[in-house]
């Protein structure tokens, strides 16, 4: 049998279904204390303490319990050659749909129509200002991983045509996919109507969509990110939506966070003030938040722990070279 050690317990519901799925496969103890003896072989933790990953002479894998890896981890373990890094993904579908709903909101000018209909302002019903229809565009998607892979689905579903980059372009894809590699990818801008961002933050993809990028998109054209913002350069986006050279754009993911809960309600997201541009739509890094997270969570963990179990092999595998 398998045995983990969790460093935060979350609330009740979803340690009862954690555990009932677990059940005659997994040892699960929990923390922030250690248990005793420690022996176990999993550690479910964002943040291992170097208490936790000294302890057990059987480690050999930390699994966060979330999408991505915060910084550090891989220099935190860098004294156990051993042990091996896991994610879950738990929160891909709500990430998606989040994803989709900023771009429709970009598309259908949603938030200055509402922000004026407030205040008794009509005036877009009878002036020249049109939206965006999707159907008949094409979508495409940067990085095809569980996100991607949920939104190019629901693209289609709008009846949009999908292209996607990833790194392996020759891996398992639906046939509606029109699949490239990242070398593709200025021959794919002039084509792009919906440029839909999903791609986590490594040294490969830091600033990956700059101004060069961005010129080669149509002026109709929408960028979605839901990815990491540093992906997309913060300057050549602000000034391309500022001067008019795409047509919108929904960010949820930004470049200047609060450093405490003082600060949470007086930090602008990035130097630039894209808060004054009415063809973007803001959103603060919740896509992911939703009410069924922890019951989401305490099942693909429990997928992971169980596939674990199972074959000795644990899924979800993250590359330090990589970053994910």
């Amino acid at each position: 049998m398998t045995k983990v050690h969790i460093q935060n317990p979350w609330e009740d519901s979803a340690m009862v279904l954690l555990r009932a799925r677990c059940e005659g496969k997994v040892l699960l103890t929990f923390g922030p204390g250690l248990p005793d003896p420690a022996e176990f072989e999993v550690l479910v933790a964002g943040r291992p303490r170097a208490e936790e990953l000294k302890a057990s002479p059987r480690l050999r894998a930390v699994v966060v319990p979330w999408s991505g890896v915060p910084s550090g981890m891989f220099e935190a373990l860098a004294g156990f050659p051993g042990v091996t890094v896991h994610n879950i993904h738990h929160n891909a579908q709500p990430v998606a749909e989040t994803a989709i709903a900023l771009l429709l909101a970009a598309a259908k000018k949603v938030v200055p129509f509402d922000r004026a209909l407030r205040s008794g302002d009509w005036s877009a019903r009878y002036g020249d200002n049109p939206s965006v229809m999707l159907a008949g565009k094409t979508a495409l998607v940067l990085g095809f991983g569980s996100v991607g892979s949920r939104v190019a689905d629901m693209c289609r579903g709008l009846g949009m045509k999908v292209m996607a980059v990833r790194r392996n372009r020759d891996r398992h894809r639906p046939d509606f996919v029109e699949m490239h590699c990242l070398d593709s990818l200025h021959a794919l801008l002039p084509r792009t109507d919906a440029l839909m961002v999903c791609l986590p933050r490594t040294a490969a993809t830091e600033g990956i969509i700059g101004d060069k990028e961005i010129s080669l998109l149509p002026r109709s054209a929408i960028v979605v990110n839901v990815g990491r913002g540093s992906v997309v350069q913060e300057e050549p986006l602000f000034n391309a939506l500022k001067e008019g050279r795409l047509f919108g754009a929904g960010l949820d993911v930004w470049y200047a966070y609060p450093k405490s809960a003082d600060e949470a309600k007086d930090t602008r997201p990035s130097a630039f003030p894209f808060h004054e541009l009415d063809n973007v739509v803001m959103s603060p890094h919740r896509a992911g938040h939703v009410e069924e997270d922890p019951m989401l969570r305490a099942e693909h963990l429990a997928d992971l722990l169980c596939a674990a179990a199972e074959t000795g092999e644990i899924p979800n595998r993250v590359e330090p070279e990589d970053g994910y």
